[in-house]
């Protein structure tokens, strides 16, 4: 243990050390309050102060703002003042104008009032004196059918006859001068563009007919084509759709069908399989699906050909697959699709020389017969299938117009449409173009004669030149000049009217008078 001093010392420290720390407990956190109070304090003042700043700031400000504000309104009020003071100016001059017109008006209407008046003494008087007059005419005609012993009515219609017999002549007579004025320079103008169309075309357009029959390099090879009880040809005639005719023609077999395409597939098919010597339903088969791949090849090909040669763009590739059908197609001989390519070159070349379009003379020509791509599949004229064709892959209105009329059935709208019809005319009429069997030929030609011999006073009609031109003999005492004319133009009328035919048919009416005496 330690001494007492010791323990005294350590007792001290103790009691020492328990002050300070208490002192140190109590009077540091004083201290540090006082102080932040103080902090606390100075913040506020100068809080204060700067509220007191940003209040005063805020006062100035709102009176420059009313002040400027007042400045504004007055120089708005000013310029307000100044246009009230124009309005009102223009209302005073308006009202002195209002009042100037108003004093014309009345001035006008008392010398309207006095020009009625006068205007309703002279309506009386007038009226007095077509009374009198009225009065004058019925006695004068009392009088006039006393002497002439008619009627009024009976006058009339006298008067009337004989205005129209008079007339009915007159109108002829006019009607024709003025169609040969309009011929003898239509047609100098109308020769000389055909003509410019025609020496520039230079392609060559050939005919041809439809290949109906297929040669065999011997009898023994229908045989063969028939098939083992007739399996072959059952065959054939099943996948092509056609007739094969095996009869006693020498080295010959018939392929008979309505469709040009299927027949062009079925001559294409038999030519392969004779060529190739092995024929059997199987091969058959195998063939026929190749022909028709190429075929169809071949048309859309030709299609994309002719829009290639007549440098036409934009054409649906579907319309120009119905152009390549035309390949196939023939009218009176004439191959369908070189007819189409001759109509686009003739219609575009007198297009240039007329100031048209071109292309679209060009195009209207090369759809002008599209439908006959399709008329031995669907009912309906070429005309019609080809409108709609046209309709439906959106050509333009020139052409579905082009198509539509080419033949006739409805008014030509636009000019490149007269272009397309005489392009058409032109490339069927000419020399070689189109030929026909003989038992149609015979029957236009008897048609042809029947019709013209259907009217009154014509004795005899005869068609000459392969029915390209009717000579009509009309009896003279029934059919003076004048009618021979009308008589000319109405057979024209009712030929193109009910009669089909190639090209041109050139009507002429000889009327011939013969005095006959016998001296004995």
């Amino acid at each position: 243990m330690g001494s007492p001093l010791d323990i005294i010392l350590i007792v001290v420290a103790a009691l020492v050390g328990l002050g300070l720390g208490i002192m140190l407990v109590f009077i540091v956190p004083a201290l540090k309050a006082k102080s932040a109070s103080k902090k606390a304090e100075k913040i506020i003042r100068d809080a204060e102060i700067k509220a007191e700043h940003t209040v005063k700031s805020a006062q100035i400000d709102a009176k420059q703002v009313a002040y400027e504000m007042k400045l504004e309104t007055e120089k708005e009020l000013k310029e307000r003042k100044a246009e009230y003071l124009v309005l009102d100016n223009k209302l005073s001059q308006r009202e002195a104008n209002i009042d100037r017109r108003d004093a014309q008006l009345i001035t006008k209407e008392n010398v309207l009032e006095e020009k009625t008046e006068t205007l309703n003494r002279r309506l009386k008087e007038a009226e007095r004196k077509e009374e009198v007059l009225q009065q004058k005419i019925d006695s004068i005609i009392q009088e006039l059918e006393k002497v002439a012993q008619l009627s009024i009515n009976e006058a009339r219609e006298e008067i009337f006859q004989r205005v129209e017999s008079k007339l009915s002549k007159e109108i002829s007579a006019f009607i024709k001068n003025k169609e040969d004025e309009a011929k003898e320079t239509a047609q100098e103008k109308a020769r000389e563009l055909i003509g410019l169309a025609i020496n520039k075309y230079a392609q060559e357009v050939t005919t041809e007919r439809t290949v109906s029959a297929v040669s065999l390099p011997s009898d023994e090879m229908k045989g063969r084509i028939i098939g083992r009880e007739g399996r072959n040809i059952r065959s054939l005639e099943q996948l092509l759709g056609v007739d094969l005719i095996i009869d006693d023609t020498p080295e010959v077999i018939t392929v008979s069908c309505f469709d040009p395409i299927r027949r062009e597939i079925a001559k294409l098919t038999l030519e392969r399989l004779i060529k190739d010597g092995r024929i059997q339903p199987g091969r058959i088969e195998e063939v026929v699906e190749k022909v028709k791949v190429e075929v169809d090849e071949s048309i859309r090909k030709a299609g994309e050909d002719a829009a290639f040669k007549l440098g036409l763009p934009r054409i649906n590739k579907e319309l120009l697959t119905y152009v390549g059908r035309l390949k196939y197609r023939t009218s009176y001989g004439q191959n369908a699709y070189d007819h189409a390519m001759e109509v686009a070159y003739l219609a575009g070349i007198m297009a240039v020389e007329l100031g048209l379009d071109q292309n679209l003379a060009k195009r209207a020509g090369l759809l002008h017969d599209i439908g006959k791509s399709m008329d031995f599949e669907i009912d309906g004229s070429h005309v019609e299938i080809g409108v709609r064709l046209a309709k439906k892959y959106g050509e333009p209105e020139v052409v579905i117009n082009s198509i539509e009329s080419h033949h006739g059935d409805v008014e030509p709208k636009f000019v490149i449409s007269h272009l397309v019809a005489a392009a058409d005319t032109l490339s069927a009429a000419r020399p070689g173009a189109r030929s026909e069997t003989v038992e149609n030929y015979i029957k236009r030609i008897e048609k042809l004669e029947s019709l013209c011999k259907s009217y009154d006073g014509v004795y005899q009609s005869y068609a000459m030149q392969s029915g390209r031109e009717v000579r009509v003999m009309v009896i003279p005492d029934k059919i003076d000049d004048l009618a021979a004319y009308k008589l000319a133009r109405d057979i024209r009328e009712k030929i193109e009217n009910e009669l089909t035919y190639p090209g041109q048919i050139k009507v002429s009416v000889i009327r011939e008078y013969r005095a006959v005496e016998t001296a004995k």
